[in-house]
């Protein structure tokens, strides 16, 4: 798994925004569609700590004792296959996590216990909340194996990034080439603004900075 310290400092900077933009400048998914923040204000980022969940059958199973495999600073991502009629996530979870100094949560799925994450200052996201429990509904499947979410490739170590914007996945190899167009994009944004502030039209600032070619693919492909 990628250092978890070194990839939250090398995303500390970066908003889900630009790294969208710079992936798609490269043509690699990774945007997580319909995932959203709990709450407004939290951030995150790390290397990612893979979870897969699925429906209960007569042998049983449990739903979150893999918690205690997951390092600090990772940020662990529930696949539950979407599902928004029973949680995957609560509150002994939250505060557990929160403990231990994991990073946060991304649930490709359903949460609940709010009032406790909040309390707690521990960041997730997920597609919903939802009070019912997902005990004797579904099960821990796997762990630390790929997934796919949204159409996106997501294996055990790719780095994550989250904000208020939602949630971004960026292969573990790709991270300091996708990170170093975000950045560029950055400085572009900001040039940008500042010619506005000198005077610019808008048009005229975008066209001087080359705002409208940003996410044009840069990997030579058509």
């Amino acid at each position: 798994m990628t250092d978890p310290t070194a990839a939250s400092n090398l995303a500390a900077d970066l908003s889900t925004a630009s790294v969208s933009d710079a992936l798609d400048s490269l043509a690699l998914p990774g945007s997580l569609h319909g995932i959203g923040a709990l709450r407004q204000g939290q951030r995150t980022a790390g290397p990612i700590f893979t979870v897969t969940y699925e429906p209960v059958d007569e042998a049983g199973g449990t739903v979150g004792d893999f918690l205690d495999d997951v390092p600090a600073g990772a940020v662990i991502l529930i696949d539950n296959a979407g599902r928004t009629d029973c949680t995957v996530w609560g509150g002994i979870m939250s505060q557990t996590a929160h403990e231990r100094g994991i990073a946060g949560t991304v649930i490709h799925g359903t949460c609940r216990d709010v009032a406790v994450a909040t309390a707690a200052g521990y960041p997730i996201w997920s597609v919903a909340r939802f009070m019912r429990t997902g005990k004797d509904r579904v099960r821990v499947a796997a762990s630390q194996t790929p997934v796919t979410i949204d159409g996106v490739l997501i294996h055990p170590g790719d780095i994550l990034v989250a904000d208020d914007d939602g949630a971004v996945v960026v292969p573990a190899g790709r991270w300091e080439e996708v990170a170093n167009i975000a950045r560029r994009i950055d400085r572009v944004e900001e040039a940008i603004v500042e010619a506005v502030r000198g005077g610019a039209t808008l048009a005229q600032a975008r066209a001087r900075h080359g705002y409208h070619s940003l996410q044009t693919r840069k990997d030579g492909l058509s």
